[in-house]
């Protein structure tokens, strides 16, 4: 396997220094040096160093959906963002409720071989909320399975979800939940507020998802066992979230990069790129989950790419599907949202897009430290580069970028992925051999 001295990087964004990778793990890190005997040297000279990212949140949609995404094709775009783990959700078609289905994307994800791919289970057979699935089975499957989600769905019964947790605890899983209260959310087209009353669409309430999040922090304390909030969009769900923590129940959450940037102001296009679940919120919501990532109540980002084919957004709102691609961009949005504006630092950075993530997945191998010895999952980032968003120039099949146009900071220069460059020069290199 061939051995790489990237030269220069800033470590975490601090000072500059030489990383040597061999045989998968990093060997060195310190003051330049001249390279050993035989070393590609990789240039990381104004390039920030970071762990591989670690996506909570990925929609890969195989098997069953495969003209909106494959794993093939997403897990080359999640290179492509800095990633080297996913952990795709269920609702693939067959749903990922069985060893079978879990083990079959985990194997896809080995033989792509561009990132770790770990699945999520369905907390319920089919999604449908009514019973079950083979929850123990999938955890104790070749894919090991640790994070269990109907997201999409969510599990609306409090009896489901209690025994949800009350199961997962025995093998150090956790429930991921999609908060969404159905009977509160029919036909709810975007965000309710001004907006949706000036455009005469039915709203999605703040508090359908505020009152899920209150009720499974309670029961997560009650049975003593671990959820994690999946996509949290409200003022009022961070203040929830923070209570708990505050009270020591064992909870986690995550926020979007398109929640942490876009608001309900842009449906006054009726263009489809913008309609996701939960909906995107208001101005004060963004700079509410803003601070909450700032100080800790948010624990990490989790994309929700969410391909689709054209047709299924590429029509009118009421019919256009939910969701948004974000594997590519995620970073970018990042930093735009949270660095350049001075509430993380890059160290931040590591923590919920990798570190966190991997912990909260029970990953081991992925959201190491930048150090001698560990894993080589590495990213280099030029946080000075600038790039235009095209979705067409995307990896994912997936177009419904709801960034097309913008101008975005950074840019992915190399992944490497269990010491392989994965990405070079901003381009796809190859995959992993040792995937």
């Amino acid at each position: 396997m061939t051995s790489y001295l990237i030269q220069g990087a800033r470590p975490y964004g601090e000072q500059p220094a030489d990383l040597l990778v061999e045989d998968g793990l990093i060997r060195r890190v310190g003051p330049g040096s001249a390279a050993p005997e035989g070393v590609q040297v990789v240039d990381g000279t104004g390039l920030v160093a970071l762990p591989g990212l670690v996506d909570i949140h990925t929609h890969l949609r195989e098997p069953g959906r495969e003209d909106a995404e494959t794993v093939q094709t997403g897990t080359r775009a999640a290179a492509l963002g800095g990633y080297t783990a996913v952990f795709a959700m269920a609702n693939s078609d067959p749903v990922a409720d069985t060893a079978g289905v879990v083990e079959q994307v985990h194997e896809l994800g080995r033989a792509a071989g561009w990132v770790d791919v770990r699945p999520v289970g369905a907390v319920t057979v089919g999604l449908q909320g009514e019973r079950l699935s083979e929850i123990k089975a999938m955890a104790d499957s070749r894919a090991a399975v640790r994070v269990f989600s109907d997201d999409g769905m969510c599990v609306h019964d409090p009896v489901l979800m209690r025994r949800a947790l009350e199961y997962v605890k025995g093998f150090d899983g956790v429930v991921a939940q999609h908060a969404q209260e159905p009977r509160l959310t029919e036909g709810a087209q975007m965000n309710e507020g001004a907006v949706s009353a000036e455009l005469g669409l039915t709203g999605w309430p703040a508090v359908a998802e505020e009152a899920i999040i209150a009720r499974d922090v309670l029961l997560a304390e009650h049975v003593g066992s671990r959820v994690h909030i999946c996509h949290l969009s409200t003022r009022g769900s961070v203040d929830i979230v923070r209570w708990a923590k505050q009270r020591g129940i064992d909870v986690t959450a995550e926020a979007t990069p398109h929640h942490l940037l876009l608001t309900d102001e842009r449906v006054r296009s009726f263009d489809p790129v913008f309609k996701v679940n939960p909906p995107l919120r208001t101005d004060e919501d963004v700079h509410a989950l803003r601070a909450a990532v700032a100080d800790g109540t948010i624990d990490v980002i989790g994309t929700d790419h969410a391909p689709h084919p054209a047709e299924d957004k590429e029509c009118e709102w009421s019919c256009a599907a939910n969701g948004m691609t974000g594997l590519e961009t995620a970073l970018s949005v990042v930093q735009h949202t949270l660095v350049d504006t001075g509430l993380l630092t890059w160290r931040d950075v590591a923590r919920i897009t990798s570190a966190t993530p991997a912990r909260i997945g029970r990953l081991a191998g992925q959201g190491r430290p930048l150090a001698e010895g560990e894993p080589a999952n590495i990213v280099l980032w030029d946080p000075a580069a600038t790039t235009v968003v095209d979705p067409a120039r995307h990896a994912s099949k997936g177009r419904n970028s709801p960034y097309r146009g913008m101008e975005l900071p950074g840019a992915v220069r190399a992944t490497f992925f269990r010491g392989h460059p994965t990405v070079l020069d901003g381009a796809l290199n190859s995959p992993s051999p040792r995937a």
